[in-house]
């Protein structure tokens, strides 16, 4: 039976949290994420085994992350056979982010991980939708804007997803510092 479901993010600081939760109403039958479950998600890596997290943990510790900036502009969403599933803000294109994801990705092969077959697309997930949720076009619309940032990348963080009936809770296991 697998002991963790795990997954690598990007920490947000408190001042861009905030500037999130503004947007975050106005749409019918969205979750809205709660403000401490905001991040960038570099690798979800699912359910593992302590054996298994413990050998990814030592794989993350050899990620080394030099100091980048970061900023969001502007959302999105995720559809799935047509239907929209999920909003997002977008994270500005940065190539050290995509350098951090790439090493993130291959300390998760050396650990034993099969590759992740999805495209990286760096983003904050603000709400989960389902077929009940309203339209989207006049929230895509009204927060095409959205602006937060830019802050300093001074690492990352490992984090434990614990699945309950009200929503995930996302938990911070490890921090990963830069130098």
């Amino acid at each position: 039976m697998p002991d963790h479901r795990l997954f690598v993010a990007l920490p947000l600081p408190e001042e861009v949290r905030e500037a999130l939760l503004d947007p975050m109403e106005g749409l019918v039958g969205a979750r809205w994420q709660d403000a401490d479950n905001l991040h960038v998600t570099l690798r979800f890596i699912g359910e593992v085994d302590r054996r298994q997290a413990d050998d990814i943990v030592l794989a993350l510790e050899q990620v080394a992350v030099r100091r980048f900036d970061v900023a969001l502009r502007g959302v999105g969403h995720f559809a799935r056979k047509g239907r929209a599933t999920a909003l997002w803000a977008a994270v500005v294109p940065c190539p050290a982010l995509d350098e951090l994801q790439a090493r993130v990705e291959q300390a998760c092969r050396r650990a034993g991980l099969a590759a992740e077959t999805r495209k990286f697309v760096p983003h904050v997930t603000l709400a989960r939708l389902n077929a009940g949720s309203g339209a989207l076009g006049g929230w895509l619309a009204r927060h095409g804007t959205l602006a937060a940032g830019p802050w300093p990348v001074t690492g990352f963080a490992l984090y434990e997803s614990h699945l309950r009936a009200g929503g995930a809770f996302y938990e911070e296991r490890l921090r990963f510092p830069g130098t």
